[in-house]
């Protein structure tokens, strides 16, 4: 089961997806620091935390570790998508009400999206940590 990101997590998780590369904790709070007063253990907690659920990997530098992600944003938001779908008791009707939701240009990225899985064929699809 994926379950969505809290806050603090998708603020760090949003930083390691932009950066895309191996961060510290300390790059993470500086930056965090331009919106918010937060303290480096609190960081360290949820670097520590988004870790142990599968979002990231690390690697020991010194005596401190760089984090980096393990899938990307999109593959977040399609496992909530999946996950979100699969509870459904009418998943048809959930994807009604879903695509009725879209604007214009969803509805084109979606077309695009069709046309690129038809083409390529079935796959696993994206997935995300906990699954």
């Amino acid at each position: 089961m994926v379950r969505r990101l809290g806050d603090l997590e998708d603020a760090v998780m949003t930083r390691v997806w932009d950066w895309n590369r191996p961060v510290t904790v300390r790059e993470v709070l500086e930056d965090l620091q331009q919106e918010r007063s937060i303290a480096y253990t609190t960081v360290m907690t949820v670097m520590d935390n988004l870790y142990q659920k599968g979002w990231l990997r690390r690697e020991a530098e010194g005596r401190a570790y760089r984090y980096e992600a393990v899938s990307n944003r999109a593959a977040y938001s399609a496992a909530l998508m999946n996950e979100a779908w699969s509870v459904s008791d009418n998943p048809a009707a959930a994807l009604v009400a879903f695509f009725g939701m879209m604007s214009a240009e969803q509805r084109e990225a979606l077309r695009d999206a069709i046309r690129v899985v038809q083409l390529d064929g079935p796959g696993d699809g994206a997935t995300a940590p906990g699954r």
